[in-house]
């Protein structure tokens, strides 16, 4: 078997279906064989997609254990050449694994790589390239000089952000929501480390790997990251995971660094964390606020783009939900892209492509050449009926 893809899923059950449906495509011509862990989700994720997707090895968690031990399960039941760790709430472009996989065969040096991560708005992700958070490294981007300086070798370390974008360069840290990874590197280093639930599973691996003599990579491969479907960043849950895995990966790799030089250090993740509460719990007392204070919600507009048969399936789609909408019946040999300039009149955009009609390759080249803060991407699918955005599903 030349790939093995685990996907951890955790009531995510249409942004997974979609994930998978890309991968459908992305993995024609490669020997391939998919596990999705399900980690005890509520919303039937096992049973639907065990029924979806016949093909597809379903791993029916009796509770949620986590990221890591999950993918650890699905690792031991597979047998690729390679495996790809993905996030369920992706959306994969059809070359992206082809060229990942011609590159690890041409790359022999290479434990693992991830690729051009894109936000759905088509910004690049700064978390598609990061440098091992090191004390000092982890010092600057907690304190802004790591967002004030961000091409700076030094201070901008965490991000990587002086490596162009167009272009293979060697990292350090390589982001759990899309890594794939050398089997023989696998198991010299080992597995994931189940000490971490969630978030720093990713940094520890790609530590590891490092330290085990292998090189770790970016490519400019592009995949959609919707990021946060599969968690609820504002959650107290949420940030007292993140900042404990923080704590986690310190302790057990700078452990032996001075005890003055520590107490700053953890002093600084214990307040970030605490920072980060309180503007949560901030935002959830404005938003419940604004219902009483009277405050204007935004305006969404949501554009359509695709063939006949999906124009008149999203019209009645929108009618049902009561959406403000304009259509545009067009096909991907004439149409050159939206024009964001057009639909100024709406505080928040979402342009829906038909993925039947456009390849999801260029629907990421259509955000990308010129992403906007409030224009983000959608989907929609004839054969599943769905419509996708990074905020909402409608049927």
């Amino acid at each position: 078997m030349k790939l093995s893809v685990i996907i951890v899923s955790y009531n995510v059950r249409y942004y997974l279906e979609q994930c998978l449906l890309s991968l459908v495509r992305a993995t024609e011509g490669i020997e391939t064989e998919i596990y999705v862990v399900d980690n005890h989700s509520r919303d039937g994720s096992a049973e639907f997609i065990s029924e979806r997707f016949p093909k597809v090895n379903v791993i029916s968690m009796s509770h949620n254990s986590g990221f890591a031990s999950a993918n650890n399960v699905a690792i031991k039941q597979s047998s690729g050449e390679y495996f790809l760790l993905l996030n369920p709430d992706t959306i994969v472009a059809e070359n992206t694994i082809r060229e990942s996989v011609a590159f690890m065969d041409n790359h022999p040096e290479a434990g693992a790589h991830g690729v051009r991560m894109l936000k759905s708005n088509g910004e690049n992700a700064l978390e598609s390239r990061r440098g091992l958070p090191t004390p000092m490294t982890a010092f600057y981007k907690m304190c802004g000089l790591c967002a004030k300086y961000p091409n700076s070798k030094r201070f901008g370390r965490y991000y990587m952000s002086n490596l162009p974008w167009d272009k293979p360069a060697q990292i350090e840290i390589i982001s759990g929501a899309y890594c794939m990874l050398r089997r023989k590197a696998l198991d010299e280093i080992g597995l994931l480390d189940e000490d971490f639930f969630m978030y720093g599973e990713d940094i520890d691996l790609s530590y590891r790997m490092l330290k085990g003599g292998y090189e770790n990579w970016y490519i400019p491969s592009a995949i959609l990251h919707y990021k946060g479907e599969s968690t609820q960043q504002s959650s107290f849950r949420y940030v007292h995971v993140f900042y404990e895995a923080m704590l986690i990966f310190f302790r057990k790799h700078f452990s032996n660094i001075g005890f003055l030089l520590s107490i700053p250090i953890k002093f600084a993740i214990y307040a970030k964390a605490t920072v980060a509460l309180i503007k949560t719990q901030l935002a959830r007392m404005k938003k419940g606020l604004g219902f009483f204070t009277g405050s204007k919600k935004k305006e969404e507009l949501y554009v359509f783009v695709g063939c006949s048969k999906m124009i008149d399936a999203c019209q009645a789609i929108a009618r049902r939900n009561g959406l403000n909408a304009t259509f545009k019946e067009t096909d991907a040999e004439t149409y050159k892209g939206h024009s964001v300039d057009d639909f100024n009149r709406a505080d928040i955009i979402y342009v829906v492509y038909d993925v039947n009609a456009f390849s999801y390759g260029s629907i990421f080249g259509f955000f990308s050449q010129s992403p906007k803060h409030n224009v983000f991407i959608g989907t929609y699918d004839i054969e599943t009926g769905v419509v996708i955005t990074p905020d909402d599903i409608f049927k």
